[in-house]
């Protein structure tokens, strides 16, 4: 079964997780993922990403990830990178439909896209690496920087809380709310709005929103993701990502 399934509405894709009730980040999910995301730059004029019912993502799939040898996690961890700066960087609008909890990894995914649209009410999102041992991958901190400023983005990565959908709609980190039933719905409609604007004309100025965070990025990743690997398999970090890994 694909962990990561297309649905084509004609020149548009919806792509969607689909790794059970918690969307979890597994190596298998990173890599169809990253295979997709090739293939809406290839085929089409714009991308919908979309979760679950109760989770877009809850993030890594700590009780996999924990079975990896340091090998093994650093292949997993590049890849997961390099699917968020395609993401990023692709030349055709991206929006998130976000009708349920986005929690780390998931957070990380959805700021990537050009557009996020969550459901209202109670529909958690944030970045708790924190907690866990680790820094907030490079990447997603220099994403969540541009879109929400240093304050906020300061406040969720230091603190590493979570926020509800409002919230984070206050913040910048939501562009807009609506019902749940209504989420994708509303995705696709400002996907295509934006697949009919001038292509090149769009993809000029994407490219010239994203410049500053991709000549970061590819100036700085491989130090920075060497860094996130060793937080991660120091012992404290081993001994706190071994009792979250309990809640999947």
């Amino acid at each position: 079964m694909s962990l990561v399934t297309v649905e084509s509405k004609e020149d548009l894709a919806i792509v969607r997780l689909q790794n059970g009730v918690t969307n979890a980040i597994s190596p298998d999910l990173a890599e169809e993922l990253s295979r997709v995301i090739a293939q809406v730059k290839k085929d089409k004029a714009g991308m919908v990403l979309a979760g679950g019912e109760k989770f877009f993502s809850m993030g890594f799939d700590l009780p996999k990830l924990l079975l990896l040898d340091r090998s093994g996690m650093t292949e997993f961890f590049y890849v997961f990178n390099q699917v968020v700066f395609d993401i990023l960087t692709l030349p055709v609008p991206t929006v998130a439909a976000i009708k349920a909890h986005a929690i780390a990894g998931g957070t990380i995914l959805l700021l990537a896209c050009d557009y996020r649209v969550a459901a209202s009410g109670k529909v958690l999102i944030g970045l708790n690496e924190i907690k866990l041992g680790v820094p907030v991958p490079y990447l997603a901190d220099l994403i969540l920087r541009r879109i929400a400023g240093d304050v906020f983005a300061s406040e969720m990565i230091y603190r590493g809380e979570f926020v509800d959908s409002s919230d984070a709609h206050k913040k910048g980190v939501v562009n807009s709310i609506f019902p749940k039933p209504n989420v994708e719905k509303k995705a696709l409609e400002i996907v295509a709005s934006l697949a009919k604007l001038p292509t090149k004309a769009f993809q000029a100025s994407k490219a010239n929103r994203v410049e500053a965070i991709r000549s970061s990025y590819e100036k700085n990743f491989r130090a920075k993701n060497e860094e996130f690997l060793e937080r991660w398999f120091s012992p404290e970090t081993q001994a706190l990502l071994t009792e979250a890994a309990k809640k999947f």
